[in-house]
């Protein structure tokens, strides 16, 4: 029989005043076995009064993180159900910075800690969160390569567990929408399939010389190198990740034709360079930094040269920019997402000539849930070669922008430039399709 009596009706009541709603959309089961919420919603459990306490500290999307990231929540079902539920609910729907709860909000939820003693200090974040305030200005090249080794440093055994043997950190491309987790595509042919569609748009030619920005393990320089006959210099500035991608380039004998460099695009001098791809980096560059992101590979390609330019965008209107959720403390800090029309708008303004422009939205949230697939079949591994926190991060940072995308929030483009002079683009885009 199920126990409605105990703790859980005074959680639900406290969560959904967190929330902003008169109910709570999830099943929630708490520490003392009680149950409250609707019999047939997904499940959020709460295994100590310690989850309580963090909210009460931190009302809002920044407690919930820490509490599931510490383990004292848990989505202990279908994840995507859990977190579709909690994100679609009152205030957690709004975009933008989460709002402050009044004083009788936080009254309330104070008298719910009391009752059910949880009332205690500010328990200390979990160490999976990000603290690069203390390197610098922000997007400053030492802070920039902290956000970086923060996010990126966390073990290539971790990273290969998630990603598969392609090694690719972002958007598959996929010919069937049930691809994925037993569809049609495996996850590694989609992802060759996209990084061929860049080689194809940038128009590659045997002895052209490329520049990959943001080369992770060198799956786009071996693929370029060894398909299209280019010299690639590809520059991360993770030392875990330029370690790996050395290592391959050697085992597939390509070091004379593959330099993989610890340096920020930024310095960057020895153009020119027939053709720059740059695939999920520019996320990091910040809006006051995309003028000179846009400056720097244009003055580094030959008149005539290709820029590929793959990135997520903020699809959700205007927002202002919230330091204390999930993404910025855990996941990418000091990351930030333009929209399609602020890039393409950077890009037209560096003097660049926009070719051609590809939404690839359903595709990411089809790489994601890939992604997480691979994570839980591998949990205890996962867990056992970083800490329970961190495959927790990415739990939720993966199921959560998956369920971004499919939402619209977020999307993803692929935007084809070219600098002015030299050869002529082709008449229709059919050449790289």
């Amino acid at each position: 029989m199920t126990n409605t009596a105990g703790v859980a009706p005074r959680l639900a009541d406290a969560l959904a005043v967190v929330l902003g709603t008169q109910g709570i959309p999830l099943r929630l089961r708490a520490w003392d076995g009680s149950h409250a919420g609707p019999e047939d919603a997904p499940v959020l459990e709460f295994r100590s009064r310690r989850a309580l306490r963090r909210i009460l500290w931190s009302p809002g999307q920044l407690g919930i993180s820490r509490a599931y990231v510490a383990g004292d929540i848990d989505a202990p079902g279908d994840v995507f159900a859990s977190f579709a539920a909690l994100s679609s609910a009152g205030k957690f729907a709004q975009p933008g910075p989460f709002p402050r709860l009044t004083a009788r909000e936080v009254w309330t939820l104070l008298k719910t800690a009391i009752r059910v003693g949880a009332i205690g200090p500010n328990p200390a974040p979990p160490p999976e969160e990000s603290r690069i305030h203390r390197f610098g200005s922000r997007h400053s090249k030492s802070r920039d390569a902290a956000a970086i080794s923060h996010h990126y440093d966390v073990g290539n055994d971790f990273y290969a567990m998630v990603l598969g043997p392609s090694m690719v950190y972002s958007c598959a491309v996929w010919n069937h929408p049930a691809s994925g987790n037993g569809g049609p595509d495996s996850l590694e042919s989609a992802q060759e399939a996209k990084i061929d569609l860049v080689c194809r748009k940038l128009g590659l030619r045997a002895g052209m010389r490329v520049l990959d920005v943001g080369c992770g393990w060198g799956s786009f320089a071996l693929h370029a190198a060894q398909r299209y006959g280019v010299d690639v210099v590809g520059v991360t500035l993770s030392n875990e990740q330029a370690g790996l991608a050395r290592k391959r380039v050697a085992d597939a004998g390509l070091t004379d034709r593959i330099d993989i460099r610890v340096q920020d695009y930024r310095d960057v001098d020895d153009g020119p360079f027939d053709a720059i791809s740059s695939i999920g980096m520019s996320e990091h560059v910040g809006r006051e930094q995309i003028s000179r992101y846009v400056s720097q590979l244009h003055d580094l390609l030959r008149p005539g040269g290709r820029l590929l330019n793959h990135a997520i965008s903020w699809n959700a209107g205007p927002t202002e920019a919230d330091p204390d959720s999930f993404i910025p403390r855990y996941v990418f800090p000091d990351g930030e997402m333009l929209s399609l029309a602020e890039m393409v708008g950077a890009l037209e303004a560096g003097k660049f000539e926009v070719l051609d422009v590809e939404a690839l939205r359903q595709h990411y949230a089809l790489t994601l849930r890939a992604w997480v697939h691979n994570l839980e079949r591998h949990w205890d591994e996962a867990v056992s070669i970083s800490s329970p926190g961190r495959a927790r991060v990415w739990r939720l940072y993966m199921a959560a922008s998956a369920l971004g995308f499919e939402a619209g929030l977020t999307g993803v483009n692929q935007v084809l430039v070219q600098r002015s002079g030299g050869t002529e683009p082709p008449l229709r885009r059919t050449a790289w399709i």
